[in-house]
């Protein structure tokens, strides 16, 4: 790749060069970002990485005017600085930087930060893949009996968590033990049902001065998100309240919408399950992945069965390149359970195939159903797909299962 790096320490200009050339990278290098800024146009690179404290012009402006011209529209852009501040980071994602370095740089992981930013890769990580409540015991110990919570990892983006289920605490264990600073994270709660809620308390960052994390929830009239996570830990329920809380903490309430964070989209759609539920469509670096649970598709020969909200649920996620869903039951199971606001593996397939996605990951087990049950429904599952003939590829996840997609 071709990188010009703007810094006004001659030191940190020959560090880079020497780090990025190493690699079979080429650079070129100013010292004054209003001649980098004349010379960017000309160079063409692929990657500008400038400091934000420079004389004339900073790097924000810098990266400002950049972003103002189409034609550089796909040169990406990093900050390189000693402000470690959220405001600045923030204040950069703003202007369209597309990563944030805080100085002081260390040659042996500067290529690892600079690739992480650049690679565009969508990481796919699994916490709890139960539902309804955990269970534990010899039959849970290869999937995992941990309820809903799946990560989503974005090169150069906050971390996005889909709902706060009992997984969420091997998620917190996960962050403390590799000792991340200043985390910044996006949560979207499905619905409040305590299954997806009720482990909130016990995600360490959120008690973590610094760290920055909003959190997003389906609304419900004169019920907010904020006050449904605040009401499960008053003192009748829980001995520590959300005033405990050290990180910056904001709520927003959602109804069916489309939200933008720089490269990544966030579409909403409301599901079949008692009460509001939200489904997520995440879209980013021309990947989709659709998260939805708890969801009901009830058979064709109930009179519930609803066409046109199939098909709408089926536009919504077509062509995803993953799809995370709700297939909580087998179909001799379904019968006995119509009405809870589940599905099961035939009207699970019927949508896959319908929508055309490529990946189906079976999703929000019954707590009944041990690690056999499971690999029985997948099963059953991949001869639904075959007698579809559709070209899915179909799996079920176990506890810290990760795909890059």
């Amino acid at each position: 790749m071709k990188f010009v790096i703007v810094d006004d320490d001659e030191f940190i200009l020959q560090l880079m060069t020497l780090v990025l050339e190493a690699v079979g990278h080429t650079v070129k290098s100013f010292s004054s970002s209003v001649r980098a800024l004349r010379e960017i146009p000309v160079e063409r690179p692929d990657c500008v990485i400038t400091d934000v404290i420079m004389p004339e012009m900073d790097g924000f402006e810098l990266c400002r005017e950049v972003r103002k011209r189409p034609d550089l529209a796909d040169i990406k852009i990093i900050m390189c600085t000693s402000k470690a501040y959220d405001f600045d980071r923030r204040r950069a994602k703003e202007l369209g930087a597309d990563g944030y370095i805080v100085k002081p740089i260390k040659p042996e992981t500067l290529m690892k930060q600079i690739d992480e930013i650049l690679s565009e890769r969508v990481t796919v990580t699994y916490w709890g893949v139960h539902g309804t409540l955990p269970v534990c015991g010899a039959g849970t110990l290869r999937y995992g009996g941990n309820t809903s919570c799946v990560t989503i990892e974005v090169s150069g983006e906050p971390l996005f968590i889909f709902d706060c289920g009992s997984g969420i605490k091997q998620l917190s264990d996960s962050i403390s033990a590799a000792k991340v600073q200043r985390l910044s994270a996006r949560i979207f709660i499905s619905h409040t049902h305590w299954d997806h809620i009720n482990t909130i308390p016990f995600f360490g960052p959120l008690y973590v001065r610094g760290n920055q994390i909003e959190l997003f929830g389906p609304y419900q009239g004169d019920l907010t998100i904020e006050r449904a996570v605040a009401a499960q830990m008053e003192s009748v329920y829980f001995p520590v309240t959300i005033r405990e809380f050290g990180a910056r903490l904001l709520f927003r309430d959602l109804r069916e919408e489309t939200l933008e964070f720089g490269p990544v989209r966030i579409e909403t759609m409301l599901l079949k399950h008692p009460g509001y539920c939200l489904g997520y469509k995440l879209s980013c670096y021309g990947r989709i992945v659709c998260y939805i649970t708890d969801n009901e598709l009830y058979l064709k020969t109930d009179p519930r069965y609803d066409l046109a909200y199939v098909e709408r649920l089926a536009n919504f996620i077509r062509g995803a390149d993953l799809l995370i869903t709700d297939t909580t039951y087998r179909d001799h199971e379904y019968p006995s359970k119509v009405d809870w606001g589940h599905s099961c593996v035939s009207e699970v397939a019927d949508l896959a195939a319908r929508a055309g996605v490529k990946r189906l990951h079976l999703f929000h087990h019954d707590p009944d159903q041990s690690d056999d049950d499971i690999d029985l429904k997948l099963a059953e599952m991949r001869e639904a797909l075959f007698r579809q003939g559709a070209d899915v590829q179909c799996e079920a996840p176990a506890e810290k299962t990760k795909l890059t997609l």
